[in-house]
Formats: structure tokens, sequence, C-alpha cells
């Protein structure tokens, strides 16, 4: 057994095998820890591409790939070249996934150089951070923006543009118009306001359309 053990070493690059084992199996761990807390924070909000699949077995491969490279200038001005013919058509459709693949790839390449300090740093100002916006991102609208979209008949709305102002002024603070068209004798506003989680929108839609009396308006809350 000890002669094999020493025949393995003697296959080695210049890279250690213990320091390898050791890097990649922290690339691992901290890859399991980025998919574990991609799901905590932003899985029940899922509406990306699915990148999260390729968490675990991406994390290890980029670390052995920079292990790889690192001794080797042209090498990895070579695998540059090579990987500027390959293109990645999955999209990355949410920004929050763009925030996971970069802290997958800074513990990937710590894990290479090891940085291990600064990578387990890392992991904890971004664990706390996300705790923060998890606690409170339904608890403190104070910065939230709501959008309202309310399309009138185009006969009709002369008439009731002062009222409709007066009337979403009352009801909705931080009242701001921010686009209206016009288009098959409709016309379309959209608005944004400041959000309360205790709004009542079905009492909001009833006083509206009691409101335009015989004029047809429909309302759309993003």
């Amino acid at each position: 057994m000890e002669g094999f053990w020493e025949y393995i070493q003697g296959l080695q690059s210049p890279v250690e095998l213990n320091e390898a084992i050791v890097a990649i199996g922290f690339s691992l761990i901290a890859s399991i820890v980025t998919y574990l807390m991609y799901q905590l924070f932003y899985g029940s909000r899922h509406i990306g591409a699915g990148v999260h699949r390729t968490f675990i077995v991406g994390g290890p491969a980029i670390t052995a790939l920079f292990l790889g490279i690192q001794v080797s200038i042209p090498l990895s001005l070579g695998l540059l070249g090579a990987l500027s013919f390959v293109r990645f058509r999955t999209p990355v459709k949410d920004p929050a996934e763009i925030g996971f693949l970069l802290l997958l790839i800074a513990s990937s390449i710590g894990a290479a150089t090891n940085n291990y300090l600064v990578t387990g740093v890392l992991f904890v100002l971004v664990f706390i951070s996300l705790g923060i916006h998890w606690l409170t991102r339904n608890r403190f609208n104070l910065f939230g923006r709501g959008h309202l979209m309310i399309s009138v008949d185009q006969p009709s709305y002369p008439d009731l543009e002062g009222k409709l102002t007066t009337f979403l002024k009352e009801r909705l603070s931080g009242l701001r118009l921010e686009t209206m068209s016009m288009l098959e004798d409709r016309v379309s506003l959209h608005y944004q306001y400041r959000r309360r989680t205790d709004f009542d929108w079905a009492a909001f839609t009833g006083d509206l359309n009691q409101m335009a009396g015989a004029a047809k308006v429909e309302v759309f809350i993003g």
C-alpha cells in the first residue's frame, strides 16, 4: 500500500497530492453551502434558469481547473483561447443567480489559491447579508415600490382625469405617473406607488369602479 501511494504521488503535477485533496474537498464543501444558501434564501422565489443544479459539480471543477493552470502560464493562455470557442446558451434570467455564481467562482478560486480564511469570511458576510434581507424584506417597505396600471375608455378620460388623480393620491402614498399611452380607444396609465402590506385592494377596486360610474375602467396591479 505504501508503494502504491508513492507511485500515485510520483504521477502528480507540481501541485502536491495532499494540497489538491484539501483544496478540492474545501471547494466541494463551499459548493454545497452555496447550494443550500441558494435554496434557503432564493429557492422559494425561483424564476431563473436553474443554474444552481451545477453548483456542486461546478465548484470542484473550477478549483481543479485553476490548480492545473496556475503552474503554467502558456497552459492558462491556451485554455483561455480554447474556451473562447465555447458558447453557453443557458440564459441567466435573474440577477440573483449572477450573485450566487460569483460566490461559487470566488470560493473555488479561493480554494485553489489556499485563501481559506478569506473564503470563510466571504461566506459569513454573505450569509449575514442574505439573512438580514430575508428577515426584513416583508417587514420594511419604506423604499419598496409597486406598479399600478389603469386602463380607461378614451372618450371618458377627459372628464375622469381630475377625479382619478385625486382618488389615487388619497389612497396611495408616493404616487407617481410613469407613462401614459393611447391604443384602440383606450388610455393606459402606469403609476408607481409606495407599497403597503396591509392595503385592501378589493375595496380599492370597488371604490374605483364606483367613482368611475359608467366609464369602463380596468386595473392591473404588479
